[in-house]
């Protein structure tokens, strides 16, 4: 991590001519800037370096559904701003507020990087979800259900932590799609459907996992 002037940017974008442009006018602003052409090496580049933000391009077609995890936990502590066209729900829950939208000025680029370094805080360890009986460790990625340990692939286990972040708000198969497999990913809405059952038959009687008829799945309170 760069301790002099303004910190290290790490800058995944693939179209050389904006890439350069960004550099130009973040190394005005007293930035160190790194260049990173290929998203599917962004991850090692964030490991390896170890800056201060990462400039994340997600509007290339047919990216990895996961990029954006892979990436921010590899550059944790250091936020990562998402470039990209309109968000859908999934990406905008895990963004946050460090998005910038294409096209864009790199003003405004400028700005955002400079407003998430001063945002930049070490990232806390998320706390156990609980509902009722069930109690689900995010960061151990655990789940017991009263005294009894329950074996969750990782599907089922994210699209249950999904549920227990949210509880009460319902979801079309599509959010949860999205959310538990990542957007773009191709699964159809049956998938949701068979995982549901497949939770429900592993959290045993009491859980609470309800469907809503012609619409999708809420957690219940």
């Amino acid at each position: 991590m760069n301790t002099d002037g303004g910190g290290l940017v790490l800058v995944v974008e693939h179209d050389p001519a904006v890439a350069e442009l960004q550099r130009r006018y973040l190394a005005r602003e007293g930035f160190d800037v790194e260049i990173e052409a290929d998203p599917a090496r962004a991850p090692a580049a964030a490991e390896r370096g170890r800056p201060d933000v990462v400039v994340l391009d997600l509007s290339v077609a047919a990216l990895p559904a996961d990029l954006y995890r892979r990436v921010a936990e590899a550059a944790r502590p250091a936020p990562v701003i998402a470039v990209t066209g309109p968000l859908d729900p999934a990406l905008a829950r895990a963004v946050g507020e460090h998005h910038v939208d294409r096209p864009f000025s790199p003003r405004v680029l400028v700005g955002a990087v400079a407003d998430a370094l001063r945002g930049a805080v070490p990232a806390e360890p998320p706390g156990p979800l609980r509902a009722g009986a069930i109690a689900l460790d995010p960061e151990g990625r655990a789940a017991v259900v009263g005294d009894r340990r329950v074996g969750l692939t990782v599907t089922e286990f994210d699209l249950l932590e999904f549920l227990m972040a949210n509880p009460g708000r319902v979801f079309t198969r599509e959010q949860l799609l999205d959310a538990a497999w990542g957007p773009g990913a191709g699964a159809g809405s049956r998938t949701v459907d068979v995982h549901v059952a497949q939770l429900r038959a592993k959290l045993g009687e009491g859980n609470p996992i309800r469907t809503v008829r012609g619409v999708g799945y809420v957690l219940d309170r």
